[in-house]
């Protein structure tokens, strides 16, 4: 495993959501919930209608078929909204913006990796020098499977790769989740909060119950804790 340090990137795009998607979802949720209430109440109307109707003139059949028909109408009505809601939020929630990023360097705040060809990947920030300084990265159990003690102990950006070997040097197979676990002092011993980051350039956008994400060294991260992008530079041609 190699720790480095790496240059800060400037802030180019910054994630968004809408408000009004939120607000028409929930209002979307809501009637449903009226409509379930307003149906059982028909329900039971329509049962005790039936229970103690008149036997020489018998409620017509024709009538309730109408109002379930009607009710049925409103729900799918409803289903019909939420569906559209549903694509409305693909696109209010990153989709179309994510998909415009591959290709591009991201940083977003992220603890956690994907062990994928036998690496891992962080970046942790510094906001100050440290003093004494501790890197371990826990396994979906929490259990410490490496720990380093990094020389360079500046403030900054550290980048932080793993070999994906636990501590007795065995090698742990891909696609299992990791957390990078940053343990860092001063000179006075007063502790100092690290921030943790995944880096690296966007090869692909999922969509996952709503929510989008963007692999970031093999990494799934969500759109929304993207806090920086950076086009690639093109190079230079010579004459």
């Amino acid at each position: 495993m190699t720790v480095t340090t790496t240059p800060t990137t400037t802030p180019t795009t910054t994630p968004t959501t809408s408000p009004s998607s939120a607000t028409a979802s929930s209002a979307t949720l809501q009637g449903l919930g009226s409509l379930a209430d307003n149906f059982n109440t028909f329900l039971t109307l329509l049962t005790t209608q039936l229970q103690n109707q008149d036997p020489t003139a018998p409620l017509d059949s024709n009538q309730f078929t109408q109002q379930l028909v009607q009710m049925t109408g409103v729900e799918q009505q409803l289903n019909t909204n939420s569906l559209l809601q549903t694509l409305v939020n693909n696109t209010a929630g990153g989709l179309s913006s994510a998909v415009g990023v591959i290709g591009d360097t991201v940083r977003a705040t992220s603890s956690t990796a994907t062990l994928t060809g036998g690496q891992a990947q962080w970046t942790y920030n510094l906001p100050s020098n440290a003093a004494d300084l501790k890197v371990q990265v826990l396994d979906a159990n929490n259990n410490v499977v490496a720990s380093v003690a990094p020389t360079n102990m500046s403030a900054g950006d550290h980048a932080f790769s793993w070999n994906g070997k636990d501590l007795s040097g065995a090698q742990l197979p891909d696609g299992g989740t990791y957390t990078l676990q940053v343990t860092a002092v001063d000179a006075n011993n007063n502790s100092i909060t690290a921030s943790t980051y995944q880096q690296g350039v966007v090869t692909g956008v999922t969509q996952t119950n709503g929510t989008t994400e963007v692999m970031v060294n093999g990494t799934p991260v969500p759109w929304t804790s993207v806090v920086s992008v950076t086009q690639p530079t093109s190079a230079a041609t010579g004459s």
